[in-house]
């Protein structure tokens, strides 16, 4: 007996905090709820995100913050930090004995006001066991109308052969299925839901979704097929004279849908009324399923002592419709076939036979039964063995008279009706919450209900072929036994019996479908993983889903339209196999796994009965119907799409997950077998991405270029670097990891991002450039954008990152993309009408310049450019036959590219060369000077400013407007020294230079500054002083004058060449070795690149990209 107890609230007087009395004067209150309310504050799962995944955290491990510390005395003051969060053991087991699972499905709580008015709740504790719990329900839906209306016709077209066949194929899958349900089921508690849960749960939301869906819809034409088989009951052999239509050709499917639809009608208001009552029947309709079967066994057993007086009569070897005649003579069936003294051929050349249609177990009968005997529609149902006479031909109205089939009969379609008469095997599963040991009772009461319903199952087909005479078995609908169900006419004592049993038994099904596929629907739907579902989640107040209830009657209804139990059963055989063989699938890749929280109780299971199990479903499905089994899939697969497009993103720690880190792992060990072929190399980049001071990405513009080179594929690594250590700033880079992923979707780049704090910047790039990636997916790239204001940094930190980034990235043997104005490059919904996409091809670094054209291009942003490959040609060097073998190659590349070839002649060195090599020795002199302590340096800058306006005087009596440019003098528009004490003139600035110290030192340069500064100098400069700054040149560094030679050349060809395309890839020359240098280098850049708005500069990893070869 079920043990009642009442959860009274009391209220906290003093401070009102405990408001579960108030909050429990609306609505019921339930145990969860007040656990939940009791342990919200510190809870182990942390917070809940608004969704229902509080099914899977444990509402009663947390600790008590109200009342302070739960533990006295200083026993485990060693712990005292760690219970502040975490409870302790004791507290826990004492929460864990006191917590009472709600029971699942269908209970409406009855609650009562005592005189004080606090709202009493009445709960149920489970008390259910194995046989009450599991065994009965699951019973009670296995065995249903397939086994009153339609075995013995299957027996008689299918054979015992095929029938056993049959029955076996379908009993062994529900059993594998039931032995990996079990293993599921006892892995954790399954709350309402069932399969849809089990699945969803085990193979994650996607497969959880789209099986649901299906366990729905295959529950909801169950619903159908049942209503069809009461109203099927209730014409045939109830009421037969309460037809709407009258004789046509269509008036049993019109009797069909106007009786099911009421009948349906009426089951929806049983069912929106009240579930209670449908509950309280439940116990009858499976006491006439019993009796019924009883009732046949029973008929069976009189069979040996005396068998019915139920006779057949054979007109030659032709069965006979006898509700028309009340004995098999001449005299009475003569009038059928005989008018106007005229009578049909057949009748004339054949005689009248009655034949036994139950000669019993002894008779032998079972020989002629063993093999089927199939058939198209209309075909007439023959005594094999029994002599006749052939007609030449049987006219329409005495046709009618004979028994035919009516449908066309063979083995598949036989597979696909009788597969619903086993299925129900979930009622165990579903009730998990209602048992007392649900990890016990559901493995046993399941296992043993399926055992026991195949059991009856494979007698009834033997005792049915061995009992019953062939025509009489494949007589549908027993029309040569005066309208008597076939398996009515073998009960005892009445047929009447099986009669009101099937009835009741196809109604109490019925309306069980009815309550259970709305409250899947309602268990899908408050998942949240559908999301145009969700509005099937709510309804009554009692928890009553109506908007579910009110689908599920419009499905029902489409199944009851088609008027016919043969047609629908083979639809819902596809969702329900197609639910099993998730099932099996989930067990057998949890069990693979060995993922360590599967740990089933259930030990009697192995993968290998899973995929034996998936395999048999499967089968069933496209030998059912392969029609049927397509669109199923369709259907699932379509909704598994809208799921993984559009659906909640939810963590249930599910077996594809599991998978995925497996295939995972072996993939990446096995890419790290072999070395990656020339064939395979794609570039799989790592981003380098600053993040401005509110940890925002500062050039988002970066991964657009990002998702147009890579479209989806390969690797994409997106990194940035705080400066810091990692207890001060760990939630900073939380939070820029979190700003990344949403700069990453707002771009569409696929990839993974990561964040690192390190204690400068500089060792922050190395441990990425390092470290990133894992095995063999790791990034053979990087990509960086040019930083813009070095020369306007107070500190050359920018600068020497940058060079060391691209030192390290050649010692890595990585490629190095940098991209100069990354915020000028187009977005991915920009579509660049024409252009080119210029590749300035000066040495060969492995083909990537060749390669990365041809990946842009494939993107829609870029798919208009078009690409041009540009070679410079030194004077040896014969440029027509440059150009010929470069088409040659380029062919051989397959790429389609326009090929030029540039011819630079030596020249003599320019003088802007020899000014813009000066201007940088001098800029990095000062830069040296910077590096100094605070003393030296205000002295040093001093000493150069007042060198600088000496000369400036001195030159000005020659009418020269420049000042003349040497080693000693800055030009004071040039380079513009900054002392910010509250100061901004020079002149300031030497009044105070003798007792004043500047905070900090800030040079500026710019372009217009330069220019003007060198046309000034060129126009006003006379012959005799540019002769006379040649012992100035002559002291630079040769080596800086004829790489700022090369520069300016290749960036005057450069810029006359490409000045108007879309992009611009140049060559990447490499940073000096020697490290003095180092402020050179990034001047050169600078010339190479100026002039131009797009440049994207390569340096390639030290191999080779892309190949000739397929």
């Amino acid at each position: 007996m079920p043990t009642n107890f009442t959860v009274v609230p009391v209220g906290d007087v003093e401070d009102g905090s405990n408001s579960v009395g108030t909050a429990g004067a609306s609505k019921p209150v339930s145990l969860g709820k007040i656990f939940g309310e009791e342990d919200n504050e510190d809870n182990l799962q942390g917070p809940h995100s608004g969704d229902d995944s509080q099914r899977e955290t444990s509402p009663f491990i947390s600790s008590d913050t109200e009342g302070g510390h739960c533990y006295d005395g200083k026993n485990m003051a060693l712990f005292e930090e760690e219970m502040d969060s975490t409870p302790m053991v004791s507290s826990l087991l004492n929460k864990l004995a006191n917590y009472t699972n709600l029971t699942q499905g269908v209970r409406e709580h009855e609650e009562a006001e005592n005189a004080d008015g606090v709202r009493r709740v009445t709960v149920m504790v489970s008390q259910m066991g194995t046989f009450i719990g599991v065994y009965l329900p699951c019973m009670q839906n296995i065995l249903g109308v397939i086994l009153f209306l339609r075995l013995t016709w299957i027996v008689g077209t299918a054979g015992i052969l095929g029938s056993f066949a049959i029955v076996s194929m379908c009993c062994i899958c529900t059993l594998l299925t039931a032995i990996s349900m079990s293993a599921i089921a006892t892995n954790g508690v399954v709350p309402a839901g069932g399969s849809y849960y089990m699945i969803s749960r085990s193979l994650g939301p996607e497969f959880g979704g789209a099986v649901g869906l299906c366990f729905y819809l295959g529950t909801t034409f169950a619903g159908s097929m049942y209503i069809l088989g009461t109203i099927e009951i209730l014409l045939t052999y109830i009421v037969p004279t309460a037809t709407v239509f009258k004789e046509s050709e269509d008036a049993a499917m019109l009797n069909m849908r106007v009786y099911g639809t009421c009948c349906l009608v009426l089951m929806a208001l049983v069912v929106f009324v009240g579930v209670k009552y449908v509950n309280k029947l439940a116990l009858v309709f499976l006491a006439c399923v019993v009796l019924s079967i009883m009732a046949t066994y029973a008929g069976v057993i009189k069979t040996l002592i005396e068998p019915p007086d139920f006779n057949v009569c054979l007109l030659g070897n032709r069965s006979l419709r006898n509700e028309h005649f009340e004995t098999c003579s001449p005299a009475d069936i003569s009038p059928i076939f005989c008018n106007n003294a005229t009578c049909d051929e057949y009748f004339q050349l054949n005689n009248l036979t009655e034949i036994q249609a139950i000669p019993g177990l002894l008779s032998g009968v079972i020989k002629d039964n063993l093999w089927g005997n199939y058939g198209p529609a209309g075909m007439l149902i023959e005594k094999a063995n029994q002599p006749s006479v052939p007609a030449q031909e049987t006219p329409k109205d005495t046709y009618k008279q004979y028994v035919f089939n009516d449908i066309t009969t063979y083995f598949t379609l036989l597979v696909g009706i009788y597969f619903p008469s086993v299925t129900g095997i979930m009622a165990g599963s579903n009730r998990s919450g209602d048992l007392r040991d649900a990890q016990r009772s559901i493995p046993i009461g399941t296992i043993m209900a399926i055992l026991t319903t195949s059991f009856i199952y494979i007698s009834c087909v033997v005792l049915f072929g061995a009992c019953i005479e062939g025509v009489v078995l494949r007589d549908k609908f027993g029309f040569s036994v005066k309208k008597n169900p076939v398996i009515g006419i073998l009960a005892w004592p009445s047929p009447w019996v099986i009669v009101i049993g099937s009835f009741f038994s196809c109604c109490g099904a019925g309306l069980q479908s009815l309550t259970g596929a709305p409250r899947l629907l309602q268990a899908i739907a408050r998942d949240g993983i559908i999301p145009f579902l969700q509005v099937f989640g709510h309804g009554k107040a009692n928890g009553e889903p109506t908007w579910a209830l009110l689908l599920t009657v419009g499905i029902c209804e489409i199944g009851i339209l088609i008027a016919s139990l043969d047609d629908v059963a083979p639809i819902l055989s596809m969702f329900f196999l197609m639910c099993y063989l998730f099932v099996n699938l989930a067990c057998a890749v949890q069990t693979l796994l060995r993922t360590p929280n599967w740990r089933p109780r259930f030990k009697f299971y192995h993968w290998t009965l899973s995929f034996l199990g998936m395999s048999l479903c499967l089968s069933l499905m496209f030998i059912s119907s392969w029609y049927y089994a397509l669109v199923a899939m369709v259907i699932a697969g379509c909704i598994y799409k809208y799921i993984e497009y559009r659906g909640a993103v939810k963590e249930w720690g599910d077996g594809i997950r599991g998978l995925s880190l497996n295939a995972a792992r072996y993939a990446l060990i096995r890419l790290e077998e072999a070395p990656l072929h020339t064939k395979n190399w794609r570039p799989q980049l790592l981003v380098l991405c600053k993040l401005d001071s509110d940890l925002a990405v500062k050039h988002p513009r970066l991964l657009s270029f990002t998702t147009q080179l890579k479209a989806g594929k390969g690797l994409t690594i997106v990194s940035s670097v705080l400066e810091g250590t990692y207890m001060a700033r760990g939630n900073d880079a939380k939070t820029g990891e979190q700003n990344l992923k949403a700069a990453m979707a707002a771009e569409r780049t696929k990839g993974f991002s990561h964040v690192v704090v390190s204690s400068n910047l500089r060792d922050g790039f190395s441990l990425l450039i390092q470290s990133a990636g894992l095995g063999g997916m790791k990034h053979n790239a990087v990509l960086m954008a040019w930083p813009v204001g070095w020369k306007q940094a107070r500190d050359s930190s920018a600068r020497r990152n940058f060079i060391e980034t691209v030192r390290e990235t050649t010692a890595a043997h990585q490629a190095l993309l940098v991209a100069k104005n990354i915020d000028h490059f187009p977005s991915n919904q920009e579509r660049l009408k024409q252009g080119t996409i210029d590749v300035w091809w000066i040495v060969h670094d492995g083909g990537l310049l060749m390669l990365l054209p041809f990946l842009l291009i494939q993107h829609k942003v870029w798919r208009k450019c078009k690409m041009r490959i540009f070679t410079v040609a030194q004077m040896d060097d014969n440029s027509i036959q440059m150009k010929k073998d470069l088409q040659m190659f380029v062919y051989q590349l397959r790429l389609d590219a326009v090929v030029e070839v540039v011819e630079m002649h030596d020249s003599d060195i320019s003088a802007f060369t020899y000014e813009r090599t000066l201007m940088m020795e001098q800029r990095s002199q000062m830069l040296k000077q910077m590096q100094l302590s605070r003393t030296e340096r205000e002295r040093e800058i001093q000493s150069i400013t007042d060198v600088s306006r000496r000369s400036i005087r001195r030159k000005k009596p020659s009418g020269v407007g420049a000042p003349p440019l040497n080693t000693q003098s800055i030009p004071e528009d040039e380079a513009q020294l900054i002392h910010d004490r509250n100061t901004a003139s020079h002149s300031t600035m030497n009044d105070k230079a003798a007792g004043s110290t500047p905070d900090r030192v800030h040079m500026t340069w710019t372009k217009d500054k330069l220019v003007n500064e060198r046309n000034r100098h060129r126009e006003g400069m006379p012959v005799k002083d540019m002769f006379n700054m040649k012992p100035e040149w002559e002291n630079l560094n040769q080596s800086n004058v004829r790489r700022m030679h090369t520069a300016v050349k290749l960036n005057e060809v450069v810029v006359k060449k490409s000045c108007n395309s879309e992009l611009v890839l140049l060559n990447m020359p490499g940073p000096p070795k020697n490290k003095k240098g180092d402020e050179n280098y990034m001047e050169f850049l600078e010339v190479l690149m100026e002039g131009l708005d797009r440049v994207l500069l390569v340096r390639g990893g030290g191999r080779e990209v892309i190949t000739i070869y397929s």
